[in-house]
């Protein structure tokens, strides 16, 4: 049902990097660092400007994929990591878009565990990438079959 989505890719989508937005989630997961919330730390630091935490993209619009239709609820998140070419600086545009990368099964213990591999882009606004994030979400059997968990 998932591998015919390999390769499907949403449509880039516009997100800024906006200093409330990133104040709330430096606060958020206690991490309030200086080099997020204070513009006169951010110019005496190597990036000369404040910089978003590492795992803000997850915060980002990153379109939908037509014709992947996950349930609302029953699914697991797996793992994700981030690659970073440079840091998210606060105040920029960044173009978001997902792509289904991989989909395979392995049987578990409460039936055949389907494993989603969706990776995230983020561009800036000369097509440059800033940061690739995959994520790996574990579909259960009766997720896949569409009995309610």
């Amino acid at each position: 049902m998932y591998r015919e989505m390999i390769g499907k890719r949403s449509v880039k989508v516009l997100n800024i990097v906006g200093p409330s937005t990133v104040s709330k989630f430096a606060h958020a997961i206690g991490d309030a660092h200086p080099i997020y919330l204070d513009p006169e730390y951010a110019k005496n630091s190597r990036h000369r400007r404040n910089i978003a935490p590492a795992t803000f993209p997850r915060t980002f619009d990153d379109g939908k994929i037509e014709g992947l239709d996950l349930p609302e609820k029953g699914l697991i998140h797996g793992t994700q990591s981030f690659y970073y070419e440079r840091p998210l600086y606060v105040g920029e545009s960044v173009y978001c878009y997902k792509e289904i990368k991989n989909y395979y099964e392995k049987k578990g213990g409460s039936g055949v565990l389907g494993f989603l591999v969706i990776e995230s882009n983020g561009d800036d606004r000369d097509g440059h990438t800033i940061f690739t994030s995959t994520a790996i979400i574990v579909i259960s059997e009766a997720v896949r079959k569409g009995i309610n968990p």
